[in-house]
């Protein structure tokens, strides 16, 4: 069987998507960024392969693979042809082995050209992991909460400024409420698998911007050499006055689920304390976002405060701000970077980042 390097398995032709012959609940725990689930067993056949290979012997399970294969040939070129209908697929399973064997032979007697994953998705999981400890020139923007980072950050992307918005792939703002009006958030795994995929795509050389993050957002971890890096970069504070930032998270929440919103706030009632939380439920009853935004700021702030505190061996640089437009801000923030020197300190801090992750 032909089979390709992962390198030229992912830059393969766009009109040939890649199908993943994995089973379902293995494909739901992670897969190759844009890859579509065929999979050649069910979870329950391959439980049930899985028990007969383990108890009985080897030839047992491949002949019971082919009772379960047999039925659904069929269904299965006809749903290739519904995904591919140039007939052109890139195909893998966990490791190159039987059944993406088996699924190629079937799509190539229907007229397909397959192109074979030579190491499966085993080896992109590994290429995904080294991804984080390749080192990266980075700058961090951070600010309080509701200064409206990631607002500047996809201004900052519109300007022509490389930037890896975390919180867009985790699918969270980071905050008890970060997943309000989001998707679900994807598993560990696809996280990482989604973060390297974008990684590898930035411009090479290019000094890139990330938002200031804690080690997870939400339910979802930052790779821990990722985060390190990110810890050690020059760190640009944009500083929102708190009564602007109120008022832009207030309309930004103020469409949301009360329930939700109350759900968000018992979620960090043991700092708020009791009487704060009950103020803040009262205040989502009654409508009163600006209230309700103000106390949980008063934590928010509080935290991230602190995280400042212990960056004490990182170039940090402030730029003040009366607003939250972000084209407004987007301006300060280069002007104040460049001004500073940031760009070259972030190569610099190149080659320190390589000898630490060495």
């Amino acid at each position: 069987m032909p089979r390709l390097s992962l390198p030229d398995f992912l830059t393969g032709p766009t009109e040939a998507p890649i199908l993943d012959a994995r089973a379902p609940v293995e494909y739901a725990q992670g897969h190759i960024p844009g890859a579509v689930s065929f999979p050649l067993f069910s979870d329950e056949e391959r439980a049930r392969i899985g028990t007969t290979y383990k108890q009985v012997s080897k030839d047992k399970a491949v002949l019971l693979g082919l009772d379960f294969f047999g039925p659904k040939m069929s269904r299965m070129v006809k749903q290739a042809q519904k995904i591919a209908p140039d007939r052109q697929v890139r195909l893998h399973c966990w490791r190159g082995g039987m059944r993406s064997g088996a699924v190629q032979w079937l799509l190539e007697l229907a007229g397909f050209q397959v192109s074979l994953l030579d190491k499966g998705y085993k080896e992109y999981r590994h290429w995904a992991l080294a991804q984080f400890a390749q080192p990266r020139s980075m700058l961090v923007l951070g600010g309080l909460t509701g200064s409206g980072k990631t607002d500047v950050l996809h201004e900052l992307i519109r300007q022509g400024e490389s930037v890896i918005d975390l919180e867009g792939i985790a699918h969270h703002k980071g905050s008890s409420f970060g997943a309000i009006g989001l998707p679900p958030q994807p598993t560990p795994e696809q996280f990482e698998n989604n973060l390297a995929w974008e990684l590898d795509r930035l411009p090479a050389q290019a000094v890139s911007w990330v938002e200031d993050e804690s080690i997870a957002i939400g339910a979802v971890p930052v790779p821990k050499p990722f985060f390190t890096q990110m810890q050690q970069a020059p760190l640009v504070v944009l500083e929102v006055p708190r009564t602007a930032r109120t008022r832009k998270l207030a309309v930004e929440y103020g469409s949301q689920d009360p329930q939700l919103l109350g759900e968000a706030i018992q979620r960090i009632s043991k700092r708020l304390g009791g009487l704060a939380t009950k103020e803040a439920l009262a205040a989502i009853e009654v409508g009163d976002m600006e209230k309700m935004v103000d106390i949980a700021l008063s934590y928010y702030d509080k935290t991230y405060g602190y995280g400042l505190t212990v960056k004490q061996n990182v170039r940090v640089v402030r730029v003040p701000t009366d607003s939250t437009d972000a084209a407004e801000n987007a301006a300060r923030v280069l002007s104040a970077a460049r001004q500073a020197g940031l760009y070259a300190l972030a190569k610099t801090s190149l080659v320190g980042n390589a000898s630490f992750l060495s």
